[in-house]
Parts: C-alpha cells; sequence; structure tokens
C-alpha cells in the first residue's frame, strides 16, 4: 500500500480548513486515490471514496482508522456507469449535506496501440478516464452552490504534453480533461467554485511497479526528469490537498503539474 505513516506527515503542512470537510475522490482504492484519501483523512476531512476495488478499498479503510483518523466511507461504484455514480453522489449528500472538494481520480492507463482501436474500444475508455469526470462535477455542482463554495480537482497527466505514446486514447482524454477544467472554472466561479487540474508525471504506484516499472523505463524517466528521483503518489496528494483547502481560495482555472520538471 502507497499510505503515508502519520508521524512522518508532521513534517507537512496542515489546513485547518480541511478540518471536518466532506471530500469525494473518485478511484481511492489504491495508487494516487489511495494516498490522496489517506491524505485527507490525516487532515480531519470527513472522507468518501468510490472505487470498484473492494478488497483494497476495505483494507484501506481499516489501515486508516487504527491509525486513529476519521474512517473513510467506501461506496463501490463502476464509474462508468453514470446512475451509479449519480448514486453515490447523493449518498454522500444525504449523509453530510454537501461536497466541499470532489477530486476526479479515477482513470485506467491501459496501453494499446492505434490499430486495434474499436468504436467499442474508445467508448469504453472515454467511459474510464474522461466521462465520468463531467458527470461526477454536474452531480456535487448544486450542493457546492448551494454552500457558497466548493474545489473540484481533475486529475489530468503530462502523458498529452511529451507526448507519449502507446496509449493514445488515454492521452486524448487526459488532454481533454485540462480543456474541461478551463470551461468548468468559467461556468462555476461565478458561484465560488474552483476548478483545477493536477497533471501527474511518472508517478511510481503499485499498479506501475508490477506492470511497467523496469529498470530501463526507470532510467529513461529519470533522465528525462530535472529531479532525479521517484515521484510517489504522496508527492500528488499533499499538492491536491493545497488545492482543496482555503489556502488556494484564489486559485483556479489551471493546471499544475507533478512530475519532477519533465516537461
Amino acid at each position: 500500500m502507497q499510505t503515508t505513516d502519520p508521524q512522518s506527515s508532521e513534517q507537512f503542512a496542515r489546513y485547518p480548513s480541511l478540518q471536518g470537510r466532506s471530500v469525494l475522490v473518485t478511484g481511492g482504492a489504491t495508487g494516487i486515490g489511495e494516498s490522496i484519501v489517506t491524505h485527507f483523512a490525516q487532515q480531519g476531512a470527513y472522507v468518501a471514496f468510490l472505487d470498484i476495488q473492494d478488497d483494497p478499498a476495505r483494507a484501506l479503510v481499516e489501515s486508516i482508522e487504527a491509525k486513529g483518523f476519521p474512517a473513510p466511507h467506501y461506496i463501490h461504484c463502476d464509474l462508468t456507469n453514470i446512475d451509479a455514480l449519480q448514486n453515490a453522489v447523493k449518498e454522500v449528500l444525504v449523509d453530510r449535506g454537501t461536497v466541499d472538494a470532489l477530486v476526479n481520480n479515477a482513470a485506467n492507463d491501459q496501453r494499446h496501440t492505434v490499430e486495434e482501436v474499436s468504436p467499442e474500444f474508445w467508448d469504453r475508455s472515454i467511459a474510464v478516464n474522461l466521462r465520468h469526470q463531467f458527470f461526477a462535477a454536474q452531480a456535487v455542482m448544486p450542493a457546492m452552490r448551494a454552500a457558497g463554495r466548493g474545489s473540484i480537482i481533475n486529475m489530468s497527466s503530462i502523458s498529452w504534453m511529451i507526448p507519449s505514446t502507446g496509449a493514445p486514447i488515454y492521452v486524448t482524454a487526459k488532454a481533454a480533461i485540462v480543456g474541461l477544467t478551463r470551461t468548468l472554472a468559467h461556468e462555476l466561479g461565478p458561484s465560488n467554485i474552483r476548478v483545477n487540474a493536477v497533471l501527474p508525471g511518472a508517478i511510481v504506484t503499485e499498479r506501475q511497479k508490477q506492470l511497467w516499472y523496469t529498470p530501463e523505463y526507470k532510467a529513461e524517466i529519470l533522465a528525462s526528469q530535472a529531479l532525479k528521483r521517484d515521484i510517489l503518489p504522496d508527492d500528488v496528494a499533499r499538492l491536491v490537498l493545497f488545492l482543496a483547502a482555503d489556502d488556494s481560495s484564489a486559485m483556479t482555472n489551471q493546471s499544475y503539474i507533478v512530475d519532477g520538471g519533465w516537461v
């Protein structure tokens, strides 16, 4: 698991404005999402997270609770099913009354070639990597407007900036998320709802280590980065905390890169 030891977190920032805030994270059971859920819980926020990975999700809840932090609320949800997504958001709203911060994190960077993309694969990939971000924002928007505040953080990627190869539909979706972020920032700004994007680089998650993070790939990454170290899920999570907190209350319509200086 990629969770952070609460003792080591003491050297990093505390955000009083996150205490008791309601946070919703999509794809929160593993990887970057797991770290985001953990960090918000360490700040004293009420965290709900959506995923389809039941065993890792339950283990995460138990781990956070065992360390004395508020236990996050896990909701099994296939985000490609928009009805299920909307019902999950309603469950959080019934429980908490609002969502102060939405982190649109869920994605799947399945490798594929241009030649093998069918219309069905295109639709599935867009549903996993892009479509749910819009509908999750749409679902929390009325509650945020009623509260007079909110922060929506959309997870993009530097993959479209490099640009990466070997996953063209994933890269397309990650580029579209930046456009979605910019238009939503202006659509929702009059209601004091902020919308920003976070663009991670090559983040060393368990999935990456299991599937692609070979010594050769690591050497290629470090050659491209200005910082010659692994970039970890915690590095991304700490930026997400800042964008959800009131400390960033004047910041919207922006894209923030966490990649060790790759691009």
